[in-house]
């Protein structure tokens, strides 16, 4: 792991945390087909749109939201552990979104410390990261495992500041999902919207989106005019 990055003298620490399914790794639809096949294996017939609407929610808070109220609970961990046995079937797929390394490298170099904020399994998050090829750039990765409460609650965007030790006042959030523009808004940190995941800007906007781009290769090309260029030109 990188080490963190420099507080300027007098100054305080500033950081940039990121989602990372759909925001810097091309997996929101591999997700979307997972819990598809995971929810028939016990016989319910969810469609993929209504799926792919809550990919970015913790596995815990997506099946609730998904499957009946008088279901048998009792098979949601069967449920959740299908889910992550289809998609472990598709890390050979998986790849990085065009940008996604560039993005976290103008973030370390420019000074600002770097945190993965995902609701992945430790397990997925781990097999990101080597895809992602940017652990020089990385100061922190935070995953399902470290919060008590997942997106939209706001536990794994706390655990990911704690890790870089950044206030929330001195961080923006990069994320593909409702989810988590609403686990930004919570801590009432800056959230940028990159639709690189299904999610359309008026969605992401109407969530608590500061800015939307079509993904990491965008947001960097319009980097100095962005809310992220000018929390780099303040460090």
């Amino acid at each position: 792991m990188a080490p963190h990055s420099l507080v300027p003298p007098g100054g305080r620490r500033r950081g940039v945390l990121f989602d990372v399914d759909g925001t810097l790794i091309d997996s929101s639809y591999i997700h979307t087909v997972s819990w598809w096949g995971a929810f028939r294996q016990q016989g319910y017939d969810v469609p993929m749109a209504s799926i792919h609407r809550h990919v970015g929610m913790g596995g815990d808070r997506l099946v609730d939201s998904l499957l009946p109220e008088g279901r048998d609970r009792a098979l949601d961990p069967e449920i959740l552990a299908s889910h992550g046995a289809l998609y472990a079937s598709h890390w050979p797929s998986l790849r990085a979104l065009d940008g996604a390394k560039d993005l976290l490298a103008q973030c370390h170099t420019g000074g600002l410390a770097v945190a993965l904020a995902s609701s992945a399994r430790r397990k997925d998050l781990k097999v990101m990261k080597s895809i992602l090829d940017a652990e020089a750039f990385i100061d922190a990765a935070t995953s399902a495992n470290d919060a008590k409460n997942s997106k939209p609650a706001p536990d794994i965007l706390v655990a990911a500041l704690e890790a870089i030790n950044v206030q929330a006042a001195d961080a923006i959030y990069i994320g593909d999902a409702v989810w988590d523009m609403q686990a930004a808004a919570a801590l009432e940190i800056p959230a940028i919207g990159v639709t690189c995941g299904g999610v359309s800007a008026g969605e992401l906007r109407d969530a608590g989106a500061v800015e939307v781009y079509e993904g990491p290769r965008d947001l960097l090309r319009n980097l100095p005019s962005s809310a992220l260029g000018r929390l780099l030109a303040s460090t």
